[in-house]
C-alpha cells in the first residue's frame, strides 16, 4: 500500500512538473505556440562604458507589442538610479530628452528581463540600448543595435 501510494505521489509530481514546464518560458525563448507570432528585429551585445556591462539583448515583437529583452547572460554593477533606455546614438552620449526614450528602471543587475515598447516607438528610430545612471547621467554599458 505504502509503495502504491509512493507510485502515486512520484507520478503526480512528474506530470504536474511537465505542465508547469510546458506553461513557463524563459525570456529570449519562445513556446512551440508562440514561435510563430514572435519577430526579432534588432539585437547587439552589451559594452561596458562606465561599468563592466555584458550580455545580448534584442527587440522583438510578440503578437503585435515590442519588446526589449535582455538575455540570461546580462550583468550589470549595481547603481542608484538605472534606467533602461533606447538611444539613437552609438555610444548613447547625449541624455537630451529628444535622444532618447525611458524604457523603465532596470527590474535587477543581472539575468533575462523583459521591457514593454510604448506603441509609438519605431525601434529603428534608435542604434543603441543603454544601461544609464540617471542620478549620476553616468552610461553604464550600451549595445549597438544590429539592423
Amino acid at each position: 500500500m505504502k509503495l502504491a501510494s509512493a507510485l502515486v505521489a512520484i507520478a503526480f509530481c512528474l506530470v504536474a512538473c511537465q505542465a508547469q514546464s510546458d506553461t513557463q518560458t524563459p525570456l529570449g525563448t519562445s513556446s512551440p505556440v508562440a514561435s510563430t507570432s514572435t519577430k526579432s528585429q534588432n539585437q547587439g551585445a552589451f559594452i561596458g562604458q562606465g561599468h563592466s556591462t555584458t550580455g545580448n539583448t534584442k527587440i522583438v515583437t510578440e503578437n503585435g507589442q515590442k519588446y526589449l529583452l535582455l538575455d540570461s547572460g546580462f550583468s550589470t554593477d549595481n547603481g542608484p538610479d538605472l534606467f533602461v533606455i533606447l538611444h539613437k546614438s552609438v555610444p548613447p552620449q547625449d541624455y537630451d530628452a529628444k535622444n532618447y526614450v525611458n524604457l523603465g528602471k532596470l527590474e535587477k543587475t543581472s539575468g533575462s528581463q523583459k521591457y514593454s515598447i510604448p506603441a509609438n516607438i519605431n525601434p529603428q528610430d534608435f542604434r543603441s540600448v543603454a544601461i544609464w545612471c540617471r542620478q549620476f547621467n553616468v552610461t553604464f554599458g550600451y549595445a549597438p543595435l544590429a539592423k
